[in-house]
């Protein structure tokens, strides 16, 4: 930080990073833990923000409803314990194109309409914030760049004349 400069510290993913390793006997789960609270302390400590990703673990493709929650976090309660805020995305047109009924169906024509309800939208849901409200956003997803955007209504669009 002192010589280049640090304005942020991102971990992708907390599951490659290994601890001290100091016992043999320390799980996975201990060891992930020392990873957490060293990461925050290292936040604390630059006073800098340290994004860290996460797997998830598997138990959320066997739920009807695949929104994640705090308890899919992997490996660890420590890491909603630590973190000041956890974000999670979902796009639920991911999981509606794997389940594609066939063509000329009555399940097809649903399908298709719950589509173009979930295309280029994604969710971010807020499962922690330390200091403020919890709760999802709606975003646009353009999936050929891998790109979120706000998701403007057709009734909140600026006037492009005004322009």
């Amino acid at each position: 930080k002192r010589q280049k400069g640090l304005d942020l510290l991102v971990i992708d993913y907390i599951q490659l990073l290994s601890g001290s390793g100091k016992r043999a006997s320390d799980s996975r789960v201990q060891e992930i833990t020392e990873i957490t609270t060293s990461l925050k302390a290292l936040a604390k400590e630059l006073n800098e923000p340290v994004i860290a990703l996460s797997q998830l673990s598997r138990q959320v493709e066997s739920r009807d409803d695949k929104r994640p929650q705090l308890s899919d976090l992997r490996e660890s309660g420590s890491i909603e314990q630590d973190a000041d805020v956890v974000l999670f995305v979902f796009r639920e047109e991911y999981y509606l194109a794997m389940k594609e009924p066939r063509p000329g169906t009555e399940e097809h024509a649903k399908w298709q309409a719950d589509m173009e309800r979930t295309v280029g939208r994604a969710e971010v849901i807020i499962g922690k914030q330390r200091h403020g409200p919890t709760g999802t956003v709606e975003l646009h997803f353009d999936a050929s760049v891998t790109r979120f955007g706000d998701l403007a209504h057709d009734g909140q669009l600026p006037d492009r004349s005004e322009y």
